[in-house]
């Protein structure tokens, strides 16, 4: 397993990607290509959780999970990072507070595909997300009119940056956030699942 690279610099753009990846899959991979490009950034951290309150079911041993990414992105740029679970973080809302705290300086861009956004409003404390770090939105199949007329959109409206201008996103103090359309894949973790490509042995 290559090491997992956690120095940062004030000053640098890192994208968070965060999620139970389980599995992890070329989806994941191709949305943070595409956010690196598409809004400007130094890095992307893939935030493995240890768990998604959200979600009756458990995922499968974080450790067996942060394998399996760091063998599907393969990439300088992005560090695969189990920061939740040192932090003993719960919530997204925890997570980008204490990294903040943790990395002074840095610009942290939260990173959604659109199928999040469309209900993000019941996520814990969504709207101290929103007013804490910009928020990159990434196309996905059939998410981008339930993503675009989505409470968040609506209620952070005047705080939207076209897609055309991207790239600054990361250096936009928040509230602000961005719709990227991208070459969309429709992998999903679910799916594979489903497919009975992901055998979970056990939980922990």
């Amino acid at each position: 397993m290559r090491k997992r690279v956690t120095h940062l610099e004030p000053g640098m753009t890192v994208g968070l990607l965060g999620g139970s990846f389980d599995p992890p899959h070329q989806g994941h991979v191709h949305i943070t290509l595409e956010a690196l490009k598409r809004f400007n950034l130094d890095r992307v951290w893939w935030l493995v959780s240890p768990g998604n309150p959200l979600k009756e079911r458990g995922p499968a041993a974080i450790a067996r999970r942060m394998q399996a990414a760091e063998e599907i992105m393969q990439h300088p740029r992005v560090t695969i990072s189990d920061f939740e679970a040192r932090a003993v973080t719960r919530y997204t809302a925890e997570t980008v507070l204490r990294l903040k705290a943790s990395y002074p300086g840095v610009r942290f861009v939260w990173l959604m595909g659109a199928d999040n956004l469309a209900q993000f409003h019941h996520w814990k404390d969504w709207r101290l997300i929103m007013d804490t770090v910009p928020v990159g939105v990434l196309a996905r199949p059939g998410d981008r009119i339930a993503a675009r007329t989505a409470k968040a959109a609506d209620v952070y409206r005047d705080y939207q940056i076209k897609g055309r201008h991207s790239q600054i996103l990361a250096t936009t103090p928040a509230p602000a956030w961005c719709f990227a359309n991208v070459p969309m894949s429709s992998l999903s973790s679910t799916q594979i699942r489903a497919a009975g490509k992901w055998d979970v042995p056990g939980k922990e």
